[in-house]
C-alpha cells in the first residue's frame, strides 16, 4: 500500500522532504515493509484510489530515534514532546539537550501534530485518522479514536482537559467536549472549499479559532467550532501552519516564503517580506519576544518586532525543517527531515 504521504499536506510534504517514508538511519530497528518508492504524482493518483497503510502496532524502540523524521513538536509544562514517522514520540527533560523515546505509543504510523495541556494531558494525530493520548506527560500514549484509514490528520488543539479539535486531509475535520472520549464532525465549508486539505488549527488570545489550509484559504470559527467563516488572504498557494503572536496578531506562513500577518483576527491580511522563497512550516515566539520561523532547505527567519520584518539565515546543514521550540536562553529546538537538531541559536 502506497502511504499517504505523498497526498497530504503534510509538513514534510510541503518541504519535499518524502515522497514516501523514507527507512531509519543506520542501525535503527528495521520497520515494517512499506511500499517501493512512488513520485509524488504517481503516488497521489495511487493514494487517492486506496486507503493510506497504517500499521496499528505499537511503534518501536529505536537506538537511532532520534534521526527519524520529525513533524512536529509542543511543550508538556518544561518537557520538550517531538512526535514523527513510524509512531515515534522523543520526550526530553533539559531543554531539547538530551532525548529519549516515549515507553509505549500505540500505533506505529506517521504522527503529524501534537498538543499539550499542562504538564500530563497530550494529544497527537495521524495517518490513518488517529487520535492518541497520553495522561502521564508523553510517557505512554493509547488510542483514542480512529476518524477513518481514508483520512489524515494533521493538527491537533485543546483549549483545556475537555475541548479540542484536529484537522486533515480533505476537509476532514473533528471535535471532542470530553477530553476526545467521543468526536463528532464538523463542516468548515460548502462547495469547492470543503474539500481543502486542513493543515493546521490554532486559536489567538481572545479564544478565536484558525485553520491554515490549501489554496490561500484561512478558515475562522468565533463560537468554539460551531459556525466558520471563510477568509482569503491575498495568496493562491497553500498554508502549512499559523499561530497568533504576542501582541495579538496572527501569522500565517506557506509555501514559497509567503507570509501573511492579521493585526483584526484575519478580517485583513499583509503580507510579510521574509527574503526566502523557500516553503515555511513551523513557527515559535520566544520568551524574550521574538518570532522564529523555520522551513525548507534549512531556512531560518527570526523577527525582533512581532512579526513585521524578518532576518532570513541558512543553515550549513540545509536540512528541510518542519517544527521549532523555544530551548531557553537564546537557544531553540529544531526538528525536521532528519530528526532532532540540537542547540541551535536564536540569531536575530
Amino acid at each position: 500500500m502506497i502511504r499517504l504521504v505523498a497526498l497530504v499536506a503534510s509538513a514534510l510534504v510541503a518541504l519535499g522532504a518524502i515522497a514516501a517514508a523514507p527507512a531509519p538511519a543506520a542501525g535503527a530497528a528495521s520497520p515494517a515493509p512499506a511500499s517501493p518508492p512512488a513520485s509524488a504524482s504517481s503516488a497521489s493518483a495511487a493514494a487517492a484510489a486506496s486507503p493510506p497503510s497504517v500499521d496499528s502496532r505499537p511503534a518501536m524502540l529505536a537506538p537511532l530515534a532520534t534521526h527519524a523524521p520529525i513533524t512536529a513538536a509542543a511543550r508538556a509544562g518544561a518537557r520538550l514532546v517531538a512526535v514523527g514517522d513510524y509512531g515515534i514520540v522523543l520526550l526530553s527533560d533539559d531543554q531539547g539537550r538530551s532525548w529519549r523515546q516515549a515507553r509505549s505509543v500505540a500505533a506505529r504510523t506517521l504522527l503529524t501534530g501534537v498538543c499539550f495541556v499542562g504538564e500530563r494531558l497530550g494529544w497527537a494525530v495521524g495517518h490513518g485518522g488517529i487520535v492518541l493520548h497520553t495522561d502521564d506527560g508523553g510517557e505512554t500514549w493509547r488510542l483514542q479514536h480512529e476518524a477513518g484509514r481514508d483520512t489524515a490528520l494533521l493538527s491537533v488543539w485543546f483549549a483545556d482537559a475537555r475541548h479540542g479539535y484536529a484537522v486533515g486531509s480533505f476537509g476532514r475535520a473533528i471535535a471532542t467536549a470530553d477530553g476526545g472520549a467521543t468526536w463528532t464532525d464538523l463542516a468548515l465549508a460548502s462547495g469547492d472549499d470543503a474539500d481543502r486539505h486542513l493543515n493546521h488549527v490554532f486559536h489567538d488570545a481572545r479564544g478565536t479559532l484558525f485553520v491554515a489550509a490549501e489554496s490561500g484559504t484561512v478558515f475562522r470559527s468565533r463560537d468554539h467550532g460551531a459556525t466558520w467563516s471563510t477568509l482569503k488572504p491575498p495568496y493562491k498557494g497553500s498554508f502549512w501552519y499559523g499561530t497568533a503572536l504576542a501582541d495579538g496578531s496572527v501569522l500565517i506562513i506557506g509555501m514559497r516564503g509567503n507570509a501573511f500577518r492579521s493585526t483584526d483576527a484575519g478580517d485583513s491580511w499583509s503580507r510579510v517580506a521574509t527574503g526566502t522563497e523557500r516553503s515555511l512550516a513551523g513557527v515559535a515566539q520566544l520568551s524574550d519576544g521574538k518570532v522564529v520561523v523555520v522551513g525548507a532547505s534549512g531556512t531560518v527567519l527570526v523577527s525582533s518586532d512581532q512579526g513585521h520584518s524578518f532576518a532570513a539565515s541558512v543553515r550549513d546543514d540545509r536540512q528541510n525543517l518542519t517544527a521549532v521550540l523555544d530551548a531557553g536562553g537564546g537557544r531553540l529546538a529544531l526538528f525536521g527531515q532528519a530528526g532532532v537538531i540540537r542547540d541551535a541559536d536564536a540569531k536575530p
